[in-house]
């Protein structure tokens, strides 16, 4: 039994990255409201998260000027170590972020960054983790959902669909492409899923 004052047993503990897949993450997008307001800016958020790898801080800090929808990218300027990049987004995430940009518009909203309250202020980024946690649980995610593991699963996409490591590296802003083999290998060791997955079971035997 832990007693007063006494740390839980798994704080500091660093857990085994879980990728979502597509279609856990419709679900959770699905969880957030398409009338209101804030659902309509929570979806934005999440998806630029999603889609473009960003880190919940990088996310929180674009200023409307960041996306530019003609050229289908996104600007950080907030990155790492104060590292600036410029990253793709897809036309289908640039319709999600659209339809946030023109709701801010039509709410007279003049705050300096792009995910911003109702009355225009920063959201913070505790709002952002408890919000996509209850999206998660709303939608039925048995994985631990936060805001690291969407950027755990845009790069892990990336891996399978055979993209790069140095470009995967410039497109999550890691220092070096060393980091993100590191990375990588901590959320889906792909030499050990490989072995388990070229073996056979002869099940109905």
């Amino acid at each position: 039994m832990q007693s007063a004052g006494q740390a839980p047993p798994n704080k500091g503990r660093k857990f085994p990255g879980e990728p979502l897949t597509d279609g856990e993450m419709r679900m959770i997008l699905r969880a957030c409201s398409q009338r209101a307001p804030t659902g309509i800016r929570n979806r934005a958020l999440l998806t630029v998260m999603y889609r473009a790898g960003l880190r919940v801080s990088e996310a929180l800090a674009l200023r409307p000027a960041d996306v530019d929808p003609a050229a289908g990218t996104v600007r950080v300027l907030a990155g790492k170590g104060r590292k600036a990049r410029t990253v793709g987004i897809d036309d289908g995430a640039l319709a999600v972020l659209q339809r946030w940009t023109d709701k801010r518009r039509e709410l007279g909203l003049r705050g300096r960054t792009l995910f911003c309250t109702l009355e225009g202020a920063p959201l913070r980024d505790t709002y952002a983790r408890d919000m996509l946690k209850r999206a998660g649980t709303k939608a039925g995610i048995v994985k631990r959902v936060h805001p690291h593991g969407l950027r755990h699963s845009y790069a892990s996409a990336l891996a399978r669909e055979g993209v790069p490591l140095n470009v995967i590296s410039k497109a999550l802003g890691h220092s070096s492409s060393a980091i993100t083999s590191r990375y990588l290998d901590h959320i889906a060791p792909a030499d050990v899923i490989a072995l388990g997955r070229s073996r056979t079971w002869p099940a109905d035997e």
